[in-house]
């Protein structure tokens, strides 16, 4: 008996640490909760990414360097633990849609959260077209110049006989693999010739590019094939150089000569090295919350545990006495280590979070019910304490374990397919169960153990009176 009740011992010594540990650390602020953009405040910003030149196989891969990216720009401004996701939403017969989703906790202006992201330059890099492509956009181009001059200025260009869609590309240059993804550095230089000005030449500022090793033999490959051709550079869409290739060009090296000045050639140089952007994005939402809703919503979901938590205690107490305030410490237990989880992995807590983790602290209960009652029918067979005990946990294991399996196959999935709303609260739940069936079947067991001995054949009057109630009348037979 002396082993169980050491055990019980080391686990509400444990809960009392663990639980002394997340009261300070919150208090003195050394180690807060990571509170989510709903309960801190701050901006949310959603972003469509255009992978029509993208490759079906390739598209996930864009988007997580498109992810990467963004949170290496973001970093550099010194935002506090931002959230970057992607998403796929399903549109139906127009197919999927790919989105950037962008939380920024603390950040409340919209202009400010907006222009720290949009400042990512998109570096691509273009070769000629062949000569038949180019004619033909162009007269395609020059018939709809025609009809614009001889009609009206509100024409409807669907309803003349014209390539809408080849009218809508540059009929000079055509897009190539090679984009900002494989950029692996970019340094200011300066041409050594120059540029005249007053009396003498000055230095032009250029732009280096170094790129990684699937970049550098993409480049290589590309001005192996465009030999005295133009390879334009392009910088969110607009084109700073075409230079004319003489031969390939090995190394992985290029440089942008756009007539920079030396202040604007340094920020180029610094946005493309926190990421020029894999493939280009497009804002299409924007919402901010802020810090004052963001605490009311903390103090809401903190209240409602605490009257939650405090009905539940008083429920079981009334109903189950002894075993009832067993299954209370029991959940203090569990509340202390669930908190302290949440602070160690960390866990950011939103209120879907905070929502799981209420909602698993019901399904604690709900297996200490479930062990009391199976506990009653044992006592009513005429068994002693550590027997019905011992065996209530036996025969109520089965249906904890089942129940519990099924919802943490449930959090997985909502967890795997979920949004990050979603799988804030797939993430919390799933946690809360684990943990509840590890007090449920250790230190509640321990706990009434704890009181019993398994060698006495019937239980003393004290026991009796402490164990009556909702749990059981004990028996005849066990006076």
């Amino acid at each position: 008996m002396w082993k169980t009740r050491i055990i019980a011992l080391i686990f509400l010594m444990l809960g009392i640490f663990l639980g002394s540990y997340v009261y300070k650390t919150e208090m003195d602020g050394t180690n807060p909760f990571k509170l989510g953009l709903d309960l801190r405040g701050g901006s949310y910003l959603v972003y469509k990414a255009d992978v029509s030149d993208v490759e079906e196989l390739d598209v996930k891969s864009s988007m997580d360097s498109l992810r990467d990216v963004i949170e290496r720009r973001i970093n550099a401004f010194g935002v506090a633990e931002p959230n970057v996701q992607t998403e796929t939403h399903t549109l139906g017969v127009d197919g999927d849609e790919e989105r950037l989703v962008i939380e920024l906790p603390g950040v409340t202006d919209l202009d400010e959260a907006v222009e720290m992201i949009g400042q990512t330059p998109f570096l691509e890099f273009k070769v000629e077209r062949d000569e038949q492509t180019r004619d033909a956009i162009l007269a395609e181009i020059a018939k709809v110049q025609e009809s614009i001059s001889t009609e009206d200025e509100n024409i409807d260009l669907e309803n003349l006989d014209i390539d809408t869609e080849l009218i809508q590309k540059d009929p000079y240059y055509v897009a190539t693999e090679l984009t900002g993804k494989y950029l692996e550095k970019s340094v200011l230089q300066f041409s050594q010739g120059g540029v005249q000005n007053g009396g003498g030449l000055q230095s032009q500022p250029i732009i280096g590019l170094n790129f990684n090793k699937e970049g550098g033999e993409l480049f290589e490959t590309i001005t192996g094939e465009n030999v005295d051709k133009t390879i334009a550079i392009y910088l969110d869409g607009i084109m700073v150089s075409n230079p004319r290739v003489n031969q390939a060009i090995s190394g992985g090296s290029a440089i942008i000569e756009g007539n920079f000045d030396i202040k604007e050639a340094k920020e180029i140089v610094g946005r493309l090295n926190s990421g020029a952007l894999p493939i280009p994005i497009e804002l299409i939402s924007t919402s901010t919350i802020g810090p004052t809703l963001g605490q009311d919503a903390v103090d809401a979901g903190v209240r409602a545990g605490m009257i939650g938590l405090l009905l539940v205690a008083i429920l079981l107490i009334v109903w189950y006495r002894l075993p009832g305030l067993i299954a209370v410490v029991a959940l203090g237990v569990y509340t202390a280590m669930m908190l302290w989880v949440f602070k160690f992995i960390p866990v950011t807590l939103t209120s879907a979070g905070i929502a799981g983790f209420i909602i698993s602290i019901g399904i604690a209960v709900d297996a200490n019910i479930l062990i009391f009652e199976r506990m009653k029918e044992e006592l009513a067979d005429g068994r002693n304490l550590y027997t019905a005990i011992d065996n209530g946990f036996k025969r109520a294991w089965a249906s904890i374990r089942d129940a519990n399996i099924s919802s943490i196959i449930s959090a997985i999935i909502l967890f795997w397919f979920g949004t990050a709303l979603i799988k804030g609260f797939a993430l919390t739940f799933g946690l809360g169960i684990i943990l509840s069936m590890l007090t449920a079947v250790t230190f509640t067991r321990s706990m009434l153990l704890s009181f019993t001995d398994k060698e006495k054949k019937k239980n003393s009057k004290v026991l009796r009176t402490l164990f009556k109630s909702g749990l059981s009348e004990i028996t005849k037979n066990n006076k």
